[in-house]
C-alpha cells in the first residue's frame, strides 16, 4: 500500500525542487541556438514557461520563436551543409564521438533538468545521458558502410554497371516530444550527422532545455557550426519548420493525430518524412508463463516512464488458465511500487508530464468504471501527493476488447487486463488495433511464445521483455507511424540515392 505523503514531506518536496532548479545553468533562457552560438530571439514573440510537474510551479522559460528565427536557423543549417557533407564520413564519425564523451561528462545536470521538465523519475532520467551517447557511438560506426563503393552489375547487360551513390538528404527538421525529449531526438540526431545532413531541431514545449546539454557538448566536441541548430516555441514553430521550403526532410515524434497532419504537409509538397507515432501495445500472457518474471519486468515493460512510453504494453491478455493468478500479480506489483518525488532515485511512478495530460489519464479512469471494468489497485482516488500532476497507477482488470480504456492510447500510469478465451483469442485480441508499434509474449517456452509473437502485426515485439536494440530497426504499423528509425535502416532515412551508369570496359 501506498502511504500518503504528509505537510512536511511536501513541503521538503517544493524546498528540494526550487534548489535543484536554482543549481541549474539554464533557467529563465532568452535565446536560441543558430549557427554554433546562443543568441536572443530576432523578434519578441513571447515566452513558453515551464513548469515543473511534480509542484505545478513554473522555473524555467525559453523564448518563443518567431517566423524570423526559423528563416534564420533553416539558413545556418543550410549554409553548413555543403562543408558538413562533404567532410569525409570517418571525420563526421570521431567528432560525434568525441560528441558523445561530452555528453556523458554532462550525465547529472541533464538528468535533473529532464526531471523537472517532464517529471520522469530520476531513476529514468539519469540514463539518458548514456543511453544518447550509445545512440551517438552506434551511428558514428556505420561510417564504414558509407565510405564502401557499391556497385552494381546488370543483371541483363554484364558490360553496364551502376555506382549507387549515397548523398546525404541535406536539412532535416527533426520534431521531439515531452515524454523522452533526448534520446527522442538523438535517435534522429546521429543518423542525420553521419549521413551528413544539417539539422534544426524544435523540442516539445514542456522540455525545451534539457536538449541544451546535447549542443553543448557537441561544441564541445567541435560539430562545426551550423550542423545544429536549435528553435523553441508551439506546434505553431513545428508547422514553420515542417513547410519551409529549405528544409529537405521532416523526422517527428509524437501523436498519432499530429503525426497525420504533418503526414499531410509533406505529402503537398513531396518531402521525405519519418513519423514515429503512438501505440496500444499488448503483453499475451500464455499458459505457461512464469509469474515471477512477469512481475520483474511489468513495470518497465508495460508501465515504463509512469506509462508515458508509446511502445509499452498498456493491454495484457490473459488466457484462462491462470487469470486469477494474473490479476493479483499485477495489482500486487504496481500497488507497491513507489509513487512519489521523482527526484528520490527510489521513485518508481512520479507526475504526469502536463496539468493537461493529467486531467486526460483521470478521464479515462473515470471511462473504464463507467464502463464496467473493475479497478483492482488504484482507480478514481486521490493521489499520494496533492501537489503537481499526480494520478493514482490504476490496473483494470475484466476489460473488455471495445472499452476506451482498451482502444486509445492513454499515455499514463493505467493497465488494462483483458480475459481471452484461447492463444488464438488473445492473439485476435491483440490485432484488434489500428496501431502497431510494440508488444510482449509471456511464456516458459521460448520457441512457442516466439512463434506467437511471430502472429502479431506490430513493428517490434519481444519475448518475455522488451527493449528497444540500436542495430535493429525501429518502426510502427499502421496508426503507430511511417518510417523506421534505429538500425542502418535508420542511416537509409537520411540518404538520397544516385544511380551512376557506365560502361565495363
Amino acid at each position: 500500500m501506498r502511504e500518503t505523503l504528509g505537510a512536511t514531506s511536501a513541503t521538503t518536496l517544493l524546498a528540494g525542487h526550487r534548489a535543484a532548479a536554482e543549481a541549474l545553468p539554464y533557467q529563465h533562457v532568452d535565446d536560441l541556438f543558430i549557427g554554433g552560438h546562443y543568441r536572443r530571439a530576432a523578434v519578441s514573440d513571447g515566452v513558453d514557461e515551464v513548469v515543473d510537474p511534480a509542484t505545478g510551479e513554473t522555473w524555467a522559460s525559453v523564448p518563443k520563436a518567431s517566423a524570423q528565427d526559423v528563416d534564420g536557423a533553416v539558413a545556418a543549417a543550410r549554409a553548413a551543409f555543403p562543408a558538413w557533407a562533404a567532410t569525409p564520413p570517418h571525420e563526421r564519425a570521431e567528432r560525434m564521438r568525441r560528441w558523445a564523451d561530452a555528453l556523458e561528462q554532462r550525465t547529472q545536470p541533464l538528468s535533473v533538468t529532464s526531471t523537472l521538465e517532464n517529471g520522469s523519475p530520476v531513476s529514468e532520467t539519469a540514463g539518458a545521458a548514456a543511453n544518447a551517447a550509445g545512440i551517438i557511438r552506434y551511428f558514428a560506426g556505420l561510417s564504414t558502410v558509407l565510405e564502401q563503393d557499391d556497385i552494381r552489375i546488370a543483371p541483363l547487360d554484364p558490360t553496364q554497371a551502376t555506382t549507387v551513390r549515397r548523398d546525404p538528404v541535406g536539412v532535416c527538421a527533426l520534431i521531439a516530444p515531452w515524454n523522452f525529449p533526448i534520446n527522442l531526438v538523438v535517435i534522429k540526431l546521429a543518423p542525420a550527422l553521419i549521413a551528413g545532413c544539417t539539422v534544426v531541431i524544435k523540442p516539445a514545449s514542456p522540455t525545451p532545455l534539457s536538449i541544451r546539454f546535447v549542443l553543448d557538448a557537441a561544441v564541445e566536441a567541435g560539430i562545426p557550426d551550423g550542423v545544429i541548430n536549435l528553435v523553441t516555441g508551439d506546434g505553431q514553430v513545428g508547422d514553420q519548420l515542417v513547410r519551409h521550403p529549405d528544409v529537405d526532410k521532416v523526422a517527428f515524434t509524437g501523436s498519432t493525430p499530429v503525426g497525420r497532419r504533418i503526414a499531410a504537409a509533406c505529402g503537398e509538397l513531396l518531402r521525405p518524412v519519418t513519423l514515429e507515432l503512438g501505440g496500444k501495445s499488448a503483453a499475451l500472457v500464455l499458459p505457461d508463463a512464469d509469474l515471477d518474471h512477469l512481475r520483474k519486468v511489468l513495470i518497465r515493460s508495460c508501465m515504463r516512464n509512469t506509462g508515458q512510453t508509446c511502445y509499452i504494453s498498456t493491454r495484457l491478455i490473459v488466457t484462462p488458465e491462470h487469470y486469477d493468478e494474473v490479476v493479483e500479480a499485477v495489482a500486487t506489483t504496481i500497488g507497491e511500487a513507489i509513487q512519489g518525488d521523482p527526484l528520490d532515485p527510489a521513485t518508481v511512478f512520479g507526475p504526469s508530464a502536463t496539468r493537461a495530460q493529467r486531467d486526460i489519464v483521470r478521464g479515462y479512469i473515470r471511462s473504464g468504471i463507467a464502463e464496467g471494468a473493475r479497478p483492482v489497485t488504484g482507480g478514481d482516488v486521490a493521489p499520494v501527493i496533492d501537489e503537481g500532476f499526480f494520478v493514482t497507477p490504476t490496473v483494470f482488470a475484466d476489460v473488455a476488447p471495445e472499452m476506451r480504456i482498451a482502444r486509445e492510447e492513454i499515455f499514463g500510469p493505467v493497465l488494462s487486463i483483458i480475459p481471452a478465451r484461447n492463444i488464438d483469442d488473445a492473439v485476435a485480441i491483440a490485432n484488434a488495433t489500428p496501431f502497431g508499434l510494440g508488444g510482449i509474449v509471456f511464456g516458459a517456452d521460448e520457441d512457442r511464445a516466439f512463434e506467437v509473437a511471430r502472429r502479431i502485426d506490430t513493428g517490434s515485439i519481444g519475448v518475455n521483455f522488451f527493449a528497444s536494440n540500436h542495430a535493429a530497426p525501429f518502426s510502427g504499423r499502421h496508426d503507430s507511424g511511417l518510417g523506421v528509425e534505429y538500425g542502418i535502416e535508420g542511416l537509409h532515412a537520411y540518404l538520397s540515392y544516385q544511380s551512376v551508369h557506365r560502361r565495363v570496359r
